[in-house]
């Protein structure tokens, strides 16, 4: 029995090593090819660790931002008197449309600045005030002083005298926000407590029919939340909450947001000029969508076709020309024009920019300095108006007065264009800034002169009522 177990052991025992002597030096490896034609996927997996903290957005960690942000945002009032157009009495025929006037409390957010009480917000959120009043994170209430105002970026600086000081926030560079990049949106809506929410940086240049710059993101900004802070996950201020687009006027997916480099600009300029410096290129952007646009080539061109360039402009001075296409403005891409406004928003008169163009198939860079905003869109009348140049100048025989350059609809008929505007009311006008005050200052319920010089020379004085 011994002699037949061991025989058994010795025979499996040579036919393993038989097995796989055969699989090993003789038999052929068959290896089986799965095409597309087979039906089978073949997909190709990355092994590289994934965080143990599971999903992307876990990795962002809000609450630095967030514990940074919310004790630097602010509760704004605004106290302002309006009038009841559908009840008049008495009172509105003796001492005009204030004698009907009733109390209006207007609301939003701002941003704290500087540790002595600066505070940046939208103008529309201050408008028409008579009274501003600040509420900070932890209840405290401050009367607030406008400092200055710039309707055209809804940018506005108030003042508050704390008798501490205030937690703040320094202006980040929104130019180096990126698309898909984290961001939050903190706001004080409700005269409580400061909100927050979070969510990416949707695009940038966005232009809402202004021709302004903003920033577009997803998070969350409902209207209370008008001039509060955008922050990227560093805590930086990127820019200021502005606007919705929303046929409710809430929250449906979009806001935007001045960035941080233009608010930061219009705040410098009015704390040291007591206004906002504009510097200018010299050059009209074509327009797209139109037919001009079709016939000249540059509808579906990437960049800023320059239409016409003007007189005595950092444009014409430089050399450039009608037809060319700005592509870069510094280390800046333009592929359309809020890119390019957008930046020009953050110089002033006297700086000088590299702008780089497309011509005759090939690229040219050349240095531009910017010069003082030549034109205007005056107030009440809507007269578009520039400074004199010398050419005008010897023209018209004056170095006062401004030239209009488009006039609306409803004044075409009274001969305006290309004339040289004097003065308004017998108040002389230097320059576009001096006209733009004075038809600011006009009164639609009362009459209005104007004294013109046409090109021969001779004054014309008209009167509108």
């Amino acid at each position: 029995m011994k002699k037949f177990g061991s025989l058994l052991l010795v025979s499996i025992f040579a036919g393993a090593i038989t097995l796989g002597a055969y699989k090993f030096f003789i038999e052929e490896t068959n290896y089986t090819v799965v095409t597309n034609e087979d039906g089978q996927r073949v997909f190709q997996t990355s092994y590289t660790p994934t965080s143990f903290k599971g999903s992307g957005i876990n990795e962002v960690d809000f609450t630095v931002a967030a514990e940074n942000t919310v004790n630097a945002v602010v509760h704004v009032k605004n106290l302002s008197l309006s009038s009841s157009a559908g009840s008049r009495s008495i009172l509105d025929f003796i001492y005009g449309s204030g004698g009907n006037q009733r109390p209006k409390v207007g609301a939003g957010s701002g941003v704290i600045i500087s540790s002595d009480g600066y505070i940046v917000t939208n103008n529309h959120v201050v408008a028409k005030a008579s009274q501003l009043q600040i509420t900070l994170n932890n209840n405290k209430t401050y009367e607030a002083e406008l400092v200055g105002t710039d309707p055209v970026s809804d940018i506005a600086l108030l003042k508050i005298d704390a008798d501490e000081n205030l937690p703040y926030l320094a202006f980040g560079d929104s130019d180096n926000t990126k698309i898909g990049e984290w961001v939050l949106a903190v706001g004080n809506p409700f005269d409580l407590t400061s909100t927050v929410t979070a969510g990416i940086v949707s695009a940038k240049a966005r232009d809402l029919g202004t021709r302004q710059s903003f920033i577009q993101t997803d998070a969350a900004v409902n209207p209370g939340n008008s001039g509060g802070a955008l922050v990227n996950t560093n805590g930086d201020l990127v820019g200021i909450n502005t606007a919705i687009t929303s046929q409710t006027g809430s929250y449906v997916g979009y806001s935007f947001a001045v960035p941080s480099n233009i608010a930061k600009k219009v705040v410098e300029d009015i704390m040291e000029y007591g206004n906002v410096l504009k510097g200018i290129l010299g050059i009209s952007a074509g327009n797209r969508n139109t037919r001009y646009a079709i016939e000249k080539g540059f509808n579906e061109i990437e960049g800023v076709y320059i239409s016409s360039v003007e007189e005595e402009s950092g444009a014409e001075i430089a050399g450039l020309q009608e037809g060319d296409v700005i592509k870069m403005v510094d280390n800046l891409p333009v592929k359309k024009f809020p890119d390019l406004s957008g930046y020009l928003s953050t110089k002033r008169p006297g700086d000088e920019v590299q702008v780089t163009v497309e011509r005759d198939g090939g690229q040219l860079t050349v240095p531009v300095t910017l010069t003082e905003l030549q034109r205007v869109d005056l107030p009440v009348m809507g007269l578009t108006v520039k400074n004199l140049t010398k050419k005008d100048q010897k023209k018209f025989k004056t170095k006062k007065g401004v030239k209009i350059v488009e006039v609306p609809e409803s004044y075409r008929g009274y001969g305006l264009q290309g004339k040289v505007l004097l003065s308004v009311d017998d108040q002389e006008i230097d320059n576009v800034q001096d006209a733009k005050a004075l038809f600011g200052g006009i009164s639609t319920r009362g009459k209005t002169s104007i004294t013109m010089l046409n090109e021969n020379g001779e004054r014309e004085r008209l009167i509108f009522q």
